[in-house]
């Protein structure tokens, strides 16, 4: 209750600053007090930026905005770490490639000498960052965006623990030795308190003190982690929202310290606007699933129809991110502010809608040699799940995998679809029930943008057109995640057609198949046979008989 209270407190106490002449802004922006208050870009002008997490999605599209819409920044600092052969130069350049840069590189070819790589390995002690470098942090950082997470649901806790929560204490410490820190932007998630139903903006007691849990589990065996980890997560569905839930309690108490803000999106899904419609680069989340469906491989899923299903574009995170950044710096709350970035409360939209049209989606612009014909659907019945999970998952894949093995090849659809459904296991918990999250601070930050940057930095998700949005969403799974090019899309209209055909015929021949197995051998089953087809003719002929009358 204390921190609620706190909370509060710190919200009006935002607001008066805001009227009363944007308090502390004399050292922050250029000008005397009292002066017009610089805008977002206007802010990151001349300043370096460390960034966490930068070569991950949410990073990217971060650095992007950045670039391109605070032309004026100084410098991108970011922390990487070698990775699968990969150097830390190898991986920032392949990111850079990336199709994501493209509007950026139209208008300034030698974007890259503004980022600055810096070799980290957030595991390790201190993040591994080398003498020279902290020197060259502490010195000149300016705003911190704290990106880095593991966002795997099945992490074990003592690796979630260290990437999530003791990595996020190292980062903190660094910042303190920062001399021109302005603000330090973390990044959490909306389901960091999903044990409760309505979630408020304010930071929670965690379920343990971080570090008496830290002490605990250095001398314990991996083996007794595994087995004390489901009482250690409570009512809490995994190790992620659980340890994400310990690291907001880390940062606020550096609030007396820094300047802080706390960003909490729900399920981050494909780009809405920016730098273009649909843009997602992983299989991570409702991706997966929706190249999945698009495939024909996904038939059933567990899910609440009628629950929200609260997915919240990539863009719209980075663009309250950024400006989170530049109230936090310019305005100096007293207190670390909350933002829940969700759209549940604002524009929902449900998980039976979201099923509708991302079949309509891929119906009209197929996926290239999908398994079935996209057919999905979904059924909060578990018993009805685990049915047509068996007939429509499990028996096509020993078919299939048994012409593979005929035909000399290597079985692999039944891999495939184990791999699906520990995915969707993971995801259940979150399609199947709602959550009530405030969002006042995010309303309040809007309101403290100008017209111009409300533009330029848009998070009104009440502006979002879900059917729109899903479109382009798969529509970008067959583009940046899957690189099928649009131009096949009439080949990929003609093998749903050959698909389907194949599907007529198959089961053509499986009523014959069981007409002479079952049915023509009993004159019983040919009775009840007649007498069904018989019921089918009237009920048809009455429903002719009443269109007829009714025109």
């Amino acid at each position: 209750m204390s921190t609620e209270l706190s909370e509060a407190g710190n919200l009006d106490g935002s607001l008066e600053q805001a009227a009363d002449g944007q308090t502390g802004l004399t050292d922050i922006c250029s000008g005397t007090a009292g002066s017009r208050m610089a805008s977002v870009a206007e802010y990151y002008a001349g300043k370096n930026v460390l960034i966490t997490g930068a070569t991950g999605f949410m990073g990217k599209v971060l650095v992007e905005k950045l670039l391109r819409s605070c032309p004026e920044v100084k410098a991108l600092y970011i922390l990487v770490r070698p990775k699968a052969g990969q150097s830390m130069q190898q991986r920032v350049s392949d990111m850079m490639k990336c199709k994501l840069f493209d509007r950026v590189r139209e208008d300034n070819p030698d974007f890259h000498q503004k980022i600055i790589p810096i070799s980290s390995e957030l595991m390790q002690p201190g993040l591994a960052i080398s003498p020279e470098d902290v020197e060259k942090l502490t010195a000149c950082i300016n705003i911190v965006f704290h990106c880095a997470a593991t966002i795997r649901f099945d992490e074990p806790l003592k690796h979630a623990l260290q990437l999530n929560v003791i990595a996020t204490q190292q980062l903190l410490g660094l910042a303190q030795q920062m001399h021109h820190l302005e603000a330090f932007i973390h990044i959490s998630t909306a389901y960091a308190n999903c044990n409760r139903k309505y979630i408020d903006e304010v930071i929670y007691p965690p379920p343990v003190e971080p570090k008496k849990l830290i002490e605990s589990l250095e001398w314990m065996d991996d083996g007794i982690v595994r087995d004390i980890t489901p009482r250690l997560i409570g009512n809490r569905p995994n190790t992620y929202t659980y340890t994400k839930a310990l690291a907001e309690y880390v940062v606020q108490q550096e609030q007396d310290k820094l300047n802080i803000g706390i960003i909490r999106p729900s399920i981050v899904g494909a780009s809405w606007q920016e730098p273009f419609p649909g843009w997602i680069d992983n299989f991570n989340g409702p991706s997966g699933v929706f190249i999945a469906a698009g495939k024909g491989i996904l038939r059933t899923m567990r899910a609440n129809n009628d629950a929200v299903a609260d997915l919240i574009p990539v863009d719209v995170v980075i663009n309250l991110t950024l400006a989170a950044g530049w109230y936090t710096a310019v305005h100096r709350p007293k207190t670390a502010l909350v933002y829940n970035c969700t759209t549940g409360g604002i524009n929902p939209f449900h998980w039976g809608e979201i099923e509708h049209h991302v079949m309509s989606s891929f119906k009209r612009n197929p996926l290239e040699q999908a398994f079935r014909r996209p057919n999905a659907n979904i059924t909060s019945n578990y018993l009805i799940n685990q049915y047509w999970i068996l007939v429509s998952h499990k028996f096509p894949a020993l078919i299939y995998d048994l012409f593979l093995r005929l035909s000399g090849q290597k079985p692999q659809m039944m891999r495939i679809f184990n791999r699906l459904h520990k995915a969707i296991s993971l995801l259940e918990y979150f399609s199947s029930q709602d959550w009530e999250w405030n969002s006042e601070n995010m309303s309040m930050l809007m309101s403290q943008l100008t017209s111009e940057d409300r533009k330029t930095f848009n998070f009104d998700v009440r502006q979002l057109n879900w059917p729109e949005y899903i479109e382009n969403y798969c529509i970008g799974t067959k583009k940046y995640v899957l690189n099928e090019d649009m131009s096949d899309i009439p080949a990929a209209r003609q093998h749903l057609r050959k698909l389907r055909n194949i599907r007529y015929t198959f089961n053509t021949l499986l009523v014959v198949f069981i007409w002479r197995v079952f049915i023509a051998r009993s004159q019983m089953a040919r009775n009840i046979w007649y007498f069904v087809v018989s019921l089918c003719f009237k009920f048809l002929s009455y429903f002719r008989a009443s269109s007829t009358l009714t025109n």
